[in-house]
């Protein structure tokens, strides 16, 4: 598989927060709000450092490969 459960659950984790930022910036619905100002976009911009890490981080390799190799 191209991604471990773990990154699966935190890109899910990512996508919700993003979701919910937008959500929170959609209820307040003044433009000049305090939660849409301030609040939502950090929500919203730790989701998406969150889906960029998720798709970046990699399982370290167990085992040497360079012993299976013939000669």
């Amino acid at each position: 598989m191209l991604f471990t459960s773990l990154n699966y659950k935190t890109l899910g984790m990512g996508v919700l927060l993003v979701l919910t930022g937008f959500t929170i910036m959609r209820i307040e619905n003044e433009v000049y709000g305090f939660i849409s100002l301030y609040i939502a976009p950090l929500i919203i911009l730790a989701g998406y450092i969150i889906v960029i890490f998720a798709i970046l981080k990699k399982e370290p390799e167990t085992g040497n490969p360079g012993l299976n190799s013939s000669k």
